[in-house]
């Protein structure tokens, strides 16, 4: 399996829908009634499934906050799949958990007082803040929303338009509602407005209506936008909220001295995630949450007993690892059964270090300002948003003004994925198609970016940087 992941890396690869190999049919037949055994299963997986996969471990893959793992951390999660299917008892896992967690703290610059839990992505992680969030704000009204539920209290979540939809689902599933969530215009930079959301959480005091939450972002997905995070937290204390930082994609970036000011404030927060599956590179489905305290978690999210479980161990006279559960990370969550994610980025931060991480840091935010110089420099292009991170947005300007810009990027955007190696997604800036590289990628070198931007330049007719016409 490993000399086939080499050869597939190594490989130019064909999409899926343009094979000659007929994957779909021999994939889809019917529940085999006897098995053909793990080398011939094996086999299949690698001359059938393996090829036809996404392609977003090649280097010129940008398209989303997503890509394909570095080496280490997918080695040691495989092998933790086997040695540590569960994340409890007092093992070298659970342990790593906790270290894990710790080191991503304090590479995030959160300090040592933010503790927290592991779960599968930035979606989890935010609906567990939240649920945080919802716990503590109602208990300040002598109410405990997890024990006896929600009581008819309205309930408020301040955000900007430009967060993450995950908010809006998380307070869907915690009972507040998904139009409970107050969505605050953004300034020109594509931050949230504060003094909007002054204005919309008065509103909403004078109605009586309770603010859970101010949600700011700490590298929103759609620009890389870095919200005001002291005023926003200045703000959420004002009015008794708690103030949660959703840096699933950019709280690493506080690791390039550029931008770490953008940052002022992060000290405020109550809760933050970050999703080591993204500027970290470990394997998909790795999220963090940090709160302040975390009782709070314990109260907004432990099961009731269960004889079969708690009953199995004791903490009075731990003896043998399985004595204890250890740190109950069962009840920081909404996850019960759960693998040892904190070994991958042990194994990620142990590889790297903090310097090896920032390092990737910086490069990826130069890789997004190198495509900037380029659509400054260039007369067929524009940029829409000067990069904060490693997005850029920007778009090609056809020679004739009776073409139609957005139409021309869009067919940009379906030529890239139709016949170019690059992938790359979209945005709306302001209301304007831009096309939206995020450049996260370890596999990616300067000269892969500067393809980028020749071929959306010859697929627009505008020539290069160096030919311009």
């Amino acid at each position: 399996m490993g000399d086939a992941l080499d050869a597939w890396l190594a490989k130019e690869r064909v999409d899926a829908l343009r094979s000659p190999v007929d994957w779909k049919g021999r994939l889809s037949g019917p529940l085999p009634r006897a098995g053909i055994g793990a080398d011939a299963t094996l086999g299949e997986f690698v001359e059938l499934v393996l090829p036809h996969g996404p392609h977003l471990t090649s280097e010129a893959s940008w398209g989303w906050i997503t890509t394909g793992p570095s080496t280490v951390p997918v080695a040691v999660s495989a092998a933790s799949m086997i040695a540590a299917p569960q994340r409890q008892t007092l093992t070298s896992f659970n342990l790593l958990e906790e270290v894990g967690l710790d080191w991503l703290a304090e590479l995030c610059g959160l300090g040592a007082h933010m503790k927290g839990v592991f779960s599968s992505g930035g979606s989890t992680a935010n609906l567990i803040a939240l649920g945080a969030a919802r716990q503590w704000a109602l208990e300040q009204q002598g109410i405990d929303p997890s024990g006896d539920g929600l009581s008819g209290v309205e309930l408020a979540v301040y955000t900007s338009t430009q967060a993450h939809h995950t908010v809006q689902r998380s307070a869907g599933v915690l009972g507040i509602g998904r139009r409970r969530v107050r969505g605050v215009p953004v300034d020109a930079q594509m931050r949230m407005d504060t003094d909007a959301l002054d204005r919309a959480m008065t509103e909403d005091r004078a109605r009586g209506v309770l603010p859970v939450a101010v949600v700011a972002a700490a590298g929103t997905t759609n620009t890389g936008a870095i919200d005001p995070l002291r005023r926003c937290g200045e703000i959420a204390k004002k009015y008794g909220a708690w103030f949660h930082v959703d840096g699933a994609y950019g709280l690493p970036g506080i690791l390039d001295e550029r931008v770490a000011p953008l940052y002022d404030g992060l000290e405020l927060a109550d809760s933050a995630i970050t999703d080591p599956h993204k500027w970290l590179n470990a394997p998909t489905g790795i999220a963090a949450t940090f709160v302040r305290d975390r009782s709070v978690l314990f109260r907004a999210f432990t099961q009731e007993p269960a004889d079969y479980l708690e009953g199995a161990f004791s903490d009075d006279d731990v003896q043998v690892s399985l004595d204890s559960m250890g740190v109950p990370y069962f009840d920081f969550g909404v996850e019960l059964s759960s693998p040892a994610r904190g070994v991958a980025v042990w194994s990620v931060l142990r590889e790297l270090g903090a310097e090896g991480v920032r390092a990737r840091v910086v490069q990826d935010n130069d890789f997004a300002r190198r495509v900037a110089a380029r659509a400054r420099e260039h007369p067929r292009l524009e940029l829409l948003l000067a990069p904060v991170l490693s997005i850029c947005v920007f778009r090609y300007v056809p020679a004739d003004p009776a073409n139609d810009i957005d139409a021309v990027n869009r067919e940009i955007l379906r030529r890239l994925a139709r016949e170019s190696r690059f992938v790359v997604s979209s945005t709306l800036v302001h209301g304007q198609f831009a096309l939206r590289p995020c450049f996260i990628n370890p596999r990616t070198d300067a000269s892969d970016v500067d393809a980028f931007v020749d071929t959306v330049l010859a697929m627009g007719g505008g020539g290069t940087a160096r030919d311009p016409h």
